[in-house]
């Protein structure tokens, strides 16, 4: 780390502690003795989507959560439950350092959840993500609870 104060580039951590999403630390110049602050995060490729075309675009958690909003209206499902649904995709990639999802995997893992939060806010979900074109699909959906 370049001190702010001298330019020379050898500096050591005086105090190192976590503070939101980044690490702070406390550094001194080891030739001036100057004393400076700085945030560290972790930063992490951006994450694509491949769609079912073939094409990717950036992954957007508020398209996500607002996707499975509309499978739980009026339905007892929690804005958090919703929220750790998200979470739970941008974890899983972030921790497997992926830098795309496909997004039929992604699907699947709403439903996944949904199935055990909400029956009902599953076969919505499925019904759109699945694309049911007739009764017989949402029979073979609902037949799954069986």
């Amino acid at each position: 780390m370049k001190c702010p104060f001298c330019g020379y580039e050898d500096t050591k951590v005086i105090d190192s502690r976590p503070n939101d999403e980044k690490i702070k630390r406390r550094r001194e110049c080891v030739k001036c003795g100057g004393r400076f602050t700085t945030y560290e995060s972790v930063e992490m490729p951006q994450l694509l989507v491949e769609k079912r075309s073939g094409g990717f675009e950036p992954f957007d958690k508020q398209k996500l959560i607002k996707g499975i909003f509309t499978a739980i209206k009026k339905r007892p499902v929690t804005k958090a439950q919703v929220d750790e649904i998200a979470d739970h995709i941008e974890n899983l990639c972030a921790d497997q350092l992926r830098s795309y999802i496909k997004s039929r995997e992604i699907g699947e893992i709403v439903l996944e959840k949904l199935r055990d939060i909400d029956p009902v806010a599953y076969i919505r979900f499925a019904s759109v993500y699945e694309n049911f074109t007739d009764v017989k699909s949402f029979v073979a959906a609902i037949s799954k609870f069986d």
